[in-house]
């Protein structure tokens, strides 16, 4: 029987519970053969770290409920690998990179070989380097620093990379040489990863590349929208997560910056889709995964266990989906225990997914995949909803090999 246990403070439980769906355990028919199988060996154990609360809890919870999905789907609905159960273990990072730590020790401490999950960059770092030191798997999710791909051979992502995104954006608008782009962007592991991430790959092309980054606490948005207009681009890419998401692009239409500068920014999660206002429909949406985006087995699947659980398929709910897959892919090849063994089945592994096709490349580990353009138009009822442009093929956007 697949176990779920819940490590949080008591004033935690309830909000956690919310985000984590389709947890009910199976049970195999009395007196089956695999039953004896099954008990004869310990459980996987498996260490998933991320946010259930703190500031980037809602894609947490798409992490989350994807992931579930996933198990499901990738055990046929057994949570178990070649009779061995996974019993899978959920920790709240909150936010906290040291928390994060933390919770990584202490799992790793009682024996776990498997840890997974976080949204944010800056702890997906963080846990790496606990990957690295203590030799365990670490499949990090969401968090789209480029610095994850090939930081050492212990570490993989189920999610894209802001290469993949900066990428994608360059398929907007055509030769970049010659042309200025300005990023707007927080100052955190994100948006600096978003300003490398542009500078390495548009300034290669020869774009003049500046930033405007602002801190990560800010509330007021107005003077950075004037600055914006004050340096007179071709083009400005946004790349922003978070609560302030709405407060800012609000700030751009009242200061008239669609007006006047062609925006390429991705598309969020399902709740920001109202959020653009007026300007929806003239920005220029790259897109890591809508429910609309693709139409294959993997995805039906996704969205109907999704919907089966009061949720739906969101932005990162494809992260979790694929974190999934590439567990139970390393645990039948490598038991759980053989952490070499794993991370080599992981290497060059192609397998199809939500999105479409998927290999991870194993020179890196980075993830190639699929991205898409995307347009949001109005219904009848007021409501925006994205379609597909156009699928932009792995090979286009695929990061650079970076050195493990």
């Amino acid at each position: 029987m697949r176990v779920t246990k819940l490590f949080l403070t008591p004033a935690l439980v309830a909000i956690t519970a919310l985000a984590l769906v389709g947890c009910a355990p199976s049970v195999a028919a009395p007196g089956a053969a695999a039953d004896v199988d099954a008990a004869a060996q310990p459980a996987v154990q498996v260490g998933m770290i991320t946010s259930a609360t703190g500031p980037l809890a809602a894609y947490g919870a798409a992490y989350t409920a994807g992931f579930e999905a996933g198990l499901d789907y990738a055990t046929d609905g057994t949570g178990a690998v070649d009779g061995r159960e996974l019993e899978i273990t959920w920790k709240d990072d909150q936010g906290n990179p040291d928390t994060a730590v933390s919770q990584a020790k202490d799992l790793i401490g009682q024996g776990y070989k498997i840890l997974a999950g976080t949204v944010a960059s800056g702890i997906a770092l963080s846990l790496a380097e606990q990957a690295a030191q203590n030799d365990i798997l670490y499949i990090s999710g969401p968090a789209a620093a480029d610095a994850i791909t090939g930081i050492n051979q212990n570490t993989f992502r189920s999610g894209r990379q802001t290469y993949e995104d900066v990428a994608t954006a360059g398929t907007f608008i055509g030769d970049p040489s010659g042309k200025k782009i300005v990023v707007f962007a927080q100052d955190n592991a994100f948006g600096q990863g978003n300003l490398a991430g542009v500078q390495a790959v548009l300034g290669a092309k020869g774009a003049t590349v500046d930033g405007v980054l602002v801190a990560e606490d800010a509330t007021e948005f107005t003077p950075f929208a004037q600055q914006l207009l004050d340096a007179d681009p071709d083009l400005i890419f946004v790349a922003w997560a978070g609560a302030s998401t709405g407060a800012m692009w609000t700030a751009l239409q009242q200061q008239g910056v669609f007006d006047d500068v062609p925006v390429v920014t991705g598309l969020g999660d399902v709740s920001t889709y109202g959020a653009y206002g007026e300007a929806s429909d003239k920005i220029s949406f790259l897109s890591h995964y809508f429910a609309a985006a693709t139409d294959n087995d993997e995805s039906a699947a996704m969205i109907s266990y999704l919907e089966a659980n009061d949720s739906e398929a969101d932005l990162f709910s494809p992260d979790g989906f694929v974190a999934a897959q590439m567990i139970v892919q390393a645990v039948r090849e490598g038991g759980g225990d053989d952490v070499g063994t794993m991370i080599e089945s992981l290497e060059g592994y192609t397998f199809d997914s939500v999105k479409g096709s998927i290999t991870i490349r194993a020179e890196d580990h980075a993830v190639l995949q699929p991205m898409f353009q995307a347009a949001l138009s109005q219904g009848a009822d007021g409501t925006w909803t994205p379609s597909l442009v156009e699928t932009v093929d792995a090979k286009t956007v695929a990061p650079v090999i970076a050195a493990k």
